[in-house]
């Protein structure tokens, strides 16, 4: 009798710990968009061990792991990133209370601000894309633009309505920890993108690649131009009441972080640990005497170099915090 009882509770308590021992609990997790951005992290990093997650698109199915760091690829656009995020953010087979979360991903970026192949660290994320639009041939003809803030009735009119999720507002100390760490990362380069960024007259936009602190703003639709960048802008300024100022555009992030918040509240996540970087793969608007329609289909030099970047200065900054992590665990270390 106390064999049979010793065994049923061995059958019994074995596959609750086998369930326990499957959970991976990476100290980082980098949330890449696609593979071209995902790709330097295989390429770079003993990341052998996959984790399948149901909820996944199937062209990404699982992360890629080792002891210490997770890499996943959402694909592209605000549906896929913020469906992607969910899945494993409030999978039972990762435990990510306890983890650094990297969004590591391509954008277009603003000369003024930086230049092709250069990295830039989020202090807040804002949506571009959550506002009314009327088309530049049916507006009043006072009208500057067709682009209003969600619930007013003329461009630049406070108030209105919002989704919630137009402004995440990042660990301004764990962005700045991740500055200093990374600010000296040796940049990858072209020679193409050196040829193209001397047509620009921006002070930034000709220079060498550099590592920064900004803001960065996100919208499902691929906008390009001048006029398109000055409305965004505008509406950035509107959104932050004049705080921010953007510098890189992408696709995904207000998404991204839109899941992340929600499996915060569900005690998954902690928002404090999340960091995004964003490195120029073009410029978000022509230079002098291009059109934006040239501008947007030209071939700049800065993909290769951008998506080489953002894993240049992601995995710097997730070797820190693994090396250190007795001092990173509890969360974000003083200087």
């Amino acid at each position: 009798m106390k064999f049979s009882t010793a065994l049923l509770t061995a059958l019994l308590v074995s596959p609750v710990a086998a369930m326990a021992q499957d959970v991976t609990t990476p100290k980082i997790l980098v949330i890449t968009m696609f593979d071209g951005e995902t790709r330097p992290w295989l390429d770079n990093l003993d990341l052998s061990e996959t984790v399948t997650i149901a909820g996944l698109p199937e062209s990404a199915p699982a992360l890629s792991c080792n002891d210490d760091l997770c890499v996943m690829t959402t694909t592209m656009g605000f549906g896929n990133a913020a469906s992607s995020v969910a899945a494993v953010a409030l999978s039972d087979k990762v435990d990510l209370s306890g983890s650094y979360i990297l969004i590591a991903g391509i954008a277009g970026v603003d000369p003024e601000l930086g230049t092709l192949g250069s990295a830039h660290w989020a202090r807040q994320v804002l949506d571009g894309g959550l506002m009314h639009y009327i088309d530049a041939r049916e507006i009043p003809q006072d009208w500057a633009s067709g682009w209003l803030k969600l619930g007013t009735s003329q461009p630049g009119q406070d108030g209105g309505w919002t989704a919630g999720t137009e402004v995440f507002a990042l660990n301004a100390d764990l962005a700045e920890r991740a500055f200093q760490l990374t600010r000296d990362v040796e940049l990858a380069d072209s020679e193409r993108a050196r040829e193209y960024r001397a047509a620009y007259s921006q002070t930034a936009a000709q220079g060498a690649p550099f590592v920064s602190l900004c803001d960065t703003v996100s919208a499902d639709t691929y906008w390009h131009g001048k006029i398109a960048a000055e409305m965004i802008e505008n509406h950035v300024a509107q959104l932050s009441a004049g705080k921010a100022e953007y510098c890189t555009s992408q696709m995904e992030d207000n998404a991204t972080l839109t899941a992340l918040s929600r499996a915060a509240t569900a005690g998954r996540v902690d928002l404090d640990r999340i960091a995004v970087l964003r490195t120029a793969s073009n410029f978000d608007r022509q230079h002098d005497g291009q059109t934006a329609a040239e501008s947007l289909g030209a071939n700049s030099g800065g993909f290769g170099p951008a998506t080489e970047n953002a894993f240049r200065v992601g995995n710097t900054f997730a070797q820190a915090v693994i090396a250190n992590w007795d001092d990173w665990k509890d969360g974000v270390p003083a200087k």
